[in-house]
């Protein structure tokens, strides 16, 4: 049998399921084709999915990259569905705060342009900033 087919990580790990007769009995074409048939993983279908081969001038080796994204249908282990609860959380977080500030922002200069004096001699300086930029 041809090592170099065998010697394949794919065709090493199913074979190594088998009986040792019957691993044994496949020829190197059938060998192929199976590396084929278990090397196409069809389920792994990504929204991008760029591969790519480049060789660098004078070096004798090729490289390859492999860049994938799409939605993650595994299932997360624990330490991963904890860093996703802490991100979450914080993103959520701060985007709280900014919808508060601003809602915050939107109120003081609604107040400001009905005249509203909450606190008389003092004031933030925002009304008068708006007022000069934008009116």
């Amino acid at each position: 049998m041809d090592q170099q087919i065998k010697n394949q990580p794919a065709i090493k790990n199913l074979l190594a399921r088998m009986p040792e007769e019957i691993a044994n009995s496949f020829n190197d074409e059938q060998l192929t084709h199976l590396l084929t048939a278990v090397g196409s993983r069809s389920w792994g279908k990504h929204k991008i999915d760029a591969r790519g081969t480049f060789k660098i001038p004078f070096y004798q080796w090729r490289f390859y990259y492999v860049v994938l994204a799409g939605k993650n249908y595994r299932e997360l282990s624990r330490k991963e569905k904890n860093a996703s609860l802490i991100v979450t959380s914080l993103i959520s977080s701060i985007f709280l705060i900014f919808c508060a500030g601003l809602g915050l922002l939107v109120l003081y200069l609604i107040k400001s342009a009905l005249g509203i004096d909450l606190l008389p001699g003092f004031s933030l300086g925002v009304w008068s900033w708006f007022k000069s930029t934008f009116l």
